[in-house]
């Protein structure tokens, strides 16, 4: 469906080093596109067919050199980290994330970029039981996500001003639920739940320490279905915010169970106390894209056992990654 659409534009991913910008830069080099990764990363990060670019997007200049002559630019460039990170360091996550996001866009308007995605994230969302597109404004951002939630809506917002203004209607905001995969941040230090849950798993410990009591409920989503998702977004041009979610909720007990049922070394799970564990319950309501073709097909199990795969295969790949813009070049 996608391979004469993509076949010979000219792509450019930012963060395509990342957990989705690996295989969506992948999939694009598989229908012959010609694609252009940006990133602060190692080159050696950066998939073979695609052009390595190390830049830095806070600088306006740098947007303008990376945009020229581009058909299509997929936004992916983030700040990543722990939920402690986020409450903790907030201008590590706001700051770079609305000027690298703010000179992006401009930079693809003035010259004259076709399409555009924007990667939003499912912290823009207010505490409820289902996170529907288009109750966004009508609330604030959670509290355990002030700050990057903020961030993400003024980055959105930004998006829905230029189409107003400008007239640049090929526009796509992508709201992806809490996403895992292969090429993740493993880091115990600043690692999400399942790459930090993975990694403990499978230390030589005899326990497995797990904070909180298991009870929250998030939702998951395997990097690979998100990389999919993006690509329907451009090539139907579709220009309305979307959730990439699997629409379904999973405790972090449920969560801890299936990590631990594909891991060889069999661990005592302990449960520590803690002070918060964030929201109680986060799905994305799926309605919206399903209906307009965009079905997540990785179940959490599989996803949970390729990853550990990769992980196990390639931990060396991870050691020492951390958060670089914290440090100015």
């Amino acid at each position: 469906m996608f391979r004469n659409f993509y076949k010979n534009k000219k792509v450019l991913v930012t963060g395509g080093t990342g957990m989705i910008g690996i295989p969506l830069v992948q999939k694009l080099i598989n229908m012959k596109a010609r694609v252009t990764v940006v990133s602060l990363d190692d080159k050696k990060r950066c998939p073979k067919g695609a052009k390595f670019i190390k830049s830095d997007l806070r600088k306006f200049n740098n947007c303008l050199k990376v945009t020229k002559n581009k058909d299509i630019v997929f936004h992916l460039a983030g700040i990543k980290g722990s939920p402690k990170m986020a409450i903790t360091r907030p201008a590590s996550f706001l700051y770079p994330t609305i000027s690298f996001s703010f000179n992006m866009l401009e930079a693809s308007r003035v010259n004259k970029v076709k399409n555009y995605l924007f990667t939003s994230s499912v912290g823009v969302y207010s505490p409820s039981k289902i996170f529907y597109e288009d109750d966004v404004w009508k609330t604030f951002p959670s509290k355990n996500d002030w700050y990057a939630g903020w961030a993400k809506r003024l980055c959105e917002l930004q998006v829905e001003a230029y189409k107003k203004e400008y007239g640049f209607k090929n526009l796509s905001i992508i709201r992806p639920a809490n996403v895992y995969g292969p090429y993740d941040n493993f880091d115990t230090k600043n690692a999400m739940v399942i790459p930090s849950l993975i990694r403990k798993s499978l230390a030589k410990s005899k326990e497995l320490e797990v904070l909180g009591d298991g009870t929250p409920v998030r939702d998951f989503v395997y990097s690979e279905d998100v990389a999919d998702a993006m690509l329907i977004m451009i090539k139907k041009r579709l220009n309305c915010p979307l959730n990439i979610g699997s629409g379904t909720g999973y405790t972090i007990k449920e969560l801890v169970k299936t990590i631990v049922s594909h891991v060889p070394n069999k661990k005592k799970i302990v449960w520590k106390k803690v002070n918060s564990q964030g929201d109680k319950i986060r799905i994305l309501s799926m309605k919206k894209s399903n209906s307009l073709g965009i079905k997540p097909k990785t179940d959490l199990s599989t996803g949970i056992k390729d990853t550990i795969r990769w992980y196990i295969k390639n931990s060396n790949l991870n050691k020492g990654r951390y958060n670089v813009f914290n440090k100015d070049k």
